[in-house]
């Protein structure tokens, strides 16, 4: 099943190179069943297909040579009945591949409301939503049950309507050579030949009815099919250059110039112009859906800028490779995303062949260490899926030590204190203040007292920005900043 294998590792390593604004628009579900349910459809297809070459073909070949030799006449007539039944089983096929392709899609909701149930299981007990989350996937269950039920009947509809069908062939076959036989007194087949015609005649059917039933698994893997092209025939819109500049280090600075952006008509970003200096700390705060998040989308080109520019050091993000760009970027987000996986992996993810002594060193600057240490396994601790087994806090500095490890000289903390504790915040803060020392650094933060000692502030409101400055310069312009500061009680 080498053939099954490279197709599913085909559709994986497309679905990890996809845009980011596929994943904002479609559902993770939809692409986990295709991976799944839709490349099962391709496995069978492909039994039944190597029967089909390898098998019927030769005996179907085999009986009619035999037919031929006894009566071309007789047998040139039984073909001529063929097509018809053949076009029965064509009008079946299509209809089952349309069948199959809405079930193979309703699989994909069914996969997606699975996910979102098991990802969301702790809100789902917390509000006793346990009923509603069944009534949920049970609606969704039985429309994928009836479609199933469907494809399923017109899929074993093709044998019987087969056997049907060269039944009254066969029918056709003996009035046809009875009246040869009687009627033609020169003919040179006799009565014990056309017996042996009959008897070898409905030998042949056999094959022909097995490839037809092959023909109707191909069918619903023709569907199958179609969904996996859909996604590997996926252009990514963000496309590496064709030639691009050689680039690694940043030695002056982050630009946008003039960057306007919409993820749909409605405008994110309007004519945003900044600089952020090589080894200082640029924060960008607002209220939600100011764009803070899009600026930070923006660099590592997870989205292309509609206008404008993002330059490192005057060279255009557009005229560097994916690789070589993101290669100089690393990224601590409010949702810590860790792996099912040990500690060590975990913080050596994208860093290769990282050494023990490289991984400590960066847990001790998160100030994860010690925490680790207490584990009975210690490093090579499984964390659980999503890093379940962990705190919120511990996760987070598990994110900032393996920012720590990739050393990328810009770095993105996406509002990575938000979601903690006050205490963890404070470990957690101290953890991101080491981390960036000497860093020049993109902080988004909603609390504003975790950036005051930022070296410079950008008020964004409503994608434009309204003010800019220290701390002590936006609060003695007593302006929009300051407000924000006075609601969270931070002067």
């Amino acid at each position: 099943m080498a053939v099954v294998r490279d197709l599913r590792a085909a559709l994986f390593g497309k679905s990890v190179q996809l845009p980011m604004a596929y994943f904002s628009e479609e559902k993770k579900g939809d692409l986990m069943s295709r991976i799944t349910s839709d490349v099962g459809e391709i496995e069978i297809a492909v039994v039944y297909a190597l029967e089909m070459i390898f098998r019927d073909p030769l005996s179907v070949v085999i009986h009619l040579s035999i037919l031929f030799y006894w009566s071309p006449q007789l047998t040139l007539f039984s073909l001529i009945l063929m097509p018809v039944s053949a076009f029965f089983i064509s009008r079946i096929g299509k209809s089952l591949k349309r069948t199959s392709s809405k079930a193979q899609k309703q699989m994909g909701q069914l996969t997606s409301v699975v996910e979102e149930s098991l990802s969301g299981v702790r809100v789902i007990k917390a509000f006793t939503a346990e009923k509603k989350a069944y009534d949920r996937f049970e609606h969704e269950n039985n429309h994928h049950q009836n479609l199933m039920t469907r494809a399923f009947r017109k899929r074993e509809l093709s044998s019987p309507l087969n056997e049907f069908l060269g039944a009254c062939v066969m029918i056709s076959i003996v009035w046809f050579g009875g009246v040869i036989i009687l009627e033609d007194t020169e003919s040179a087949m006799s009565g014990e030949e056309f017996i042996a015609f009959i008897i070898v005649f409905s030998q042949l059917l056999r094959p022909i009815s097995s490839i037809a039933g092959g023909m109707a698994f191909m069918s619903k893997a023709s569907a199958s099919m179609d969904r996996i092209n859909h996604i590997i025939n996926l252009t990514d819109s963000i496309e590496d250059p064709k030639n691009p500049i050689q680039k690694s280090t940043l030695d002056q600075a982050v630009k946008f110039e003039n960057v306007s952006f919409s993820y749909t008509d409605e405008p994110v970003l309007k004519n945003v112009s900044f600089t952020l200096p090589k080894g200082k700390v640029v924060a960008l705060v607002g209220e939600s859906g100011s764009g803070k998040s899009t600026i930070s989308d923006l660099i590592p080109r997870f989205y292309d800028v509609k206008s404008g520019a993002v330059k490192i050091d005057d060279v255009n993000v557009k005229d560097l490779t994916k690789k070589d760009l993101r290669t100089m970027i690393s990224m601590v987000t409010q949702e810590s995303i860790l792996f099912n996986d040990t500690i060590k992996n975990n913080i050596a993810f994208g860093v290769d062949k990282a050494t023990d002594e490289e991984i400590i060193a960066a847990a001790k600057i998160a100030n994860a260490h010690d925490f680790i240490l207490s584990f009975e396994n210690g490093y090579d601790t499984n964390i659980g899926d999503r890093g379940n087994k962990l705190s919120g806090g511990q996760k987070q500095r598990l994110s900032i030590a393996r920012a720590v490890l990739t050393n990328a000289p810009i770095m993105i903390l996406d509002e990575a204190t938000s979601a903690l504790d006050t205490e963890s915040e404070k470990l957690v803060q101290d953890a991101l203040e080491k981390l960036m020392k000497n860093r020049t650094s993109l902080v988004i933060a909603h609390r504003l007292s975790t950036i005051k000692g930022a070296d410079h502030i950008i008020v964004l409101r409503k994608g434009e920005i309204v003010e800019q400055g220290t701390h002590t310069e936006l609060i003695a312009k007593d302006g929009y900043y300051k407000s924000l500061c006075e609601i969270q009680q931070v002067i």
